[in-house]
């Protein structure tokens, strides 16, 4: 998939959500075999691609030369990238598309570029900086797709789930029950924790991922 009618761009959201979309297309029309067989290829294309790095880190897309280029790694492309596995895993039973998709997720655990003293953290997220109005719902949609990996893999991230949801309620959460952009908590300084509904969906993805 392009990310633009121009077509000058291919990108990781754009070609995540083709995938978790054709192997869900296959997964709910019995006897399909065109979505499955488009599933099956845009994965491949996309694991081979480029944009997943050595450090198993989704980059945000590829260079007019077809390699990686080396753009921010967020929370959603990596989260649209499990997604996308463990869909076409449903799809087709494929061992290795949920085999990436755990190396995916374990990536963007361990690596600081996603994670920081345990919790899930955007580059743009911090005491001196805050994030813009998409950004703020990337790790939501990840913890969305972690939670689907963690229902299908016997709860292989259910500490990691909990560990959001426990500081998400004990140190991001205010008296009327919002929750910040930041889920270690609190306002600093000239930065406030800023809260809105982008924050809060993104919070609640987080907290329902458990379930």
């Amino acid at each position: 998939m392009w990310s633009d009618r121009q077509r000058v761009y291919k990108n990781a959201v754009a070609n995540g959500l083709y995938v978790r979309l054709t192997a869900a297309l296959h997964n709910r029309i019995a006897g399909d075999t065109t979505w499955l067989g488009r599933a099956n290829s845009a994965w491949n294309w996309f694991v081979a691609s480029g944009m997943i790095n050595s450090s198993g880190l989704v980059n945000d897309g590829l260079t007019s030369s077809c390699a990686n280029n080396g753009g921010t790694v967020w929370s959603y492309n990596q989260g649209l990238a499990i997604g996308a596995g463990v869909e076409v895993w449903r799809a087709a039973g494929s061992g290795a598309a949920l085999a990436e998709a755990r190396r995916l997720a374990d990536s963007a655990i361990s690596s600081p570029a996603l994670t920081s003293g345990g919790l899930l953290t955007e580059s743009c997220d911090s005491v001196t900086a805050t994030c813009d109005d998409n950004q703020k719902q990337f790790r939501g949609i990840f913890m969305r797709y972690l939670g689907d990996l963690n229902g299908v893999t016997g709860g292989a991230y259910s500490t990691f789930i909990a560990t959001q949801a426990t500081a998400l309620w004990a140190s991001d959460r205010d008296s009327l029950n919002r929750f910040g952009e930041r889920w270690s908590g609190p306002d600093s300084g000239s930065y406030p924790n800023i809260r809105d509904w982008r924050t809060q969906a993104s919070a609640l993805e987080a907290l329902l991922a458990g379930y």
